[in-house]
């Protein structure tokens, strides 16, 4: 099924976000993997309890946030690593078949967008780091509705822009809540489940699942 524009979430779609800690693991040591869970999950909690009481901060500051958490959970993780991890932050790295998917979206026509969490600075850096400014038409950043996903608002910043109704965007999402959220808007959703993850809100469920973004 072909459709108008295909939108990506960025953080677990398109970039890997545990490619930092991998980045540094053999500082890190043992429970670098544990380290990194952590501060992924502290990241997403801390944008949805910020959600829900209306008091927005960007992205970053967030994930600098989760982070000092994480350090102060695992004991073992030495805090000197937090400068050179914030700056990996910045240059994830894309999953493999990235590039190609977005260029064969291209080459048929559609629109390809980002829309994210991550504030504008954080995702231009990271679209550049994988050299994806050809391919990618426009970053929809949540900074221009002053809270996250899952609020409709977010999902609405595509179709005011592209003047499309809902149903004429696929969505992709590494993250099953957000392909929830999506769903509930209207958009036709694929989630990408990368880790084989079982699957849950029932009631709001993709159009697709999919291992990766090879089959898109």
């Amino acid at each position: 099924m072909s459709q108008s524009a295909y939108v990506f979430d960025a953080y677990g779609t398109l970039f890997d976000v545990h490619a930092a800690v991998r980045r540094h693991a053999g500082r890190a040591g043992p429970d670098y993997q544990l380290f990194s869970e952590i501060w992924r999950a502290k990241q997403l909690e801390y944008s949805w309890v910020r959600s829900l009481m209306g008091a927005y901060a960007d992205f970053w500051a967030l994930t600098e946030q989760a982070l000092d958490y994480s350090f102060a959970r695992v004991k073992s993780v030495d805090p000197s690593l937090r400068a050179d991890l914030l700056d990996a932050y910045w240059t994830l790295d894309c999953y493999p078949e990235v590039p190609a998917v977005l260029k064969g979206l291209k080459a048929r026509g559609a629109r390809v967008a980002i829309l994210s969490n991550g504030s504008p600075q954080m995702l231009s850096a990271a679209v550049a780091n994988s050299a994806l400014e050809t391919v990618i038409d426009d970053i929809f950043s949540v900074d221009a509705v002053k809270t996250f996903k899952t609020a409709p608002a977010v999902y609405e910043l595509v179709t005011t822009a592209y003047r499309l109704y809902p149903q004429a965007v696929s969505f992709q999402s590494s993250n099953r809540w957000d392909v929830a959220g999506a769903t509930k808007f209207g958009f036709r959703t694929v989630w990408i489940n990368r880790n084989n993850l079982p699957d849950e809100y029932g009631d709001y469920g993709p159009s697709l699942i999919l291992p990766s973004l090879d089959a898109l």
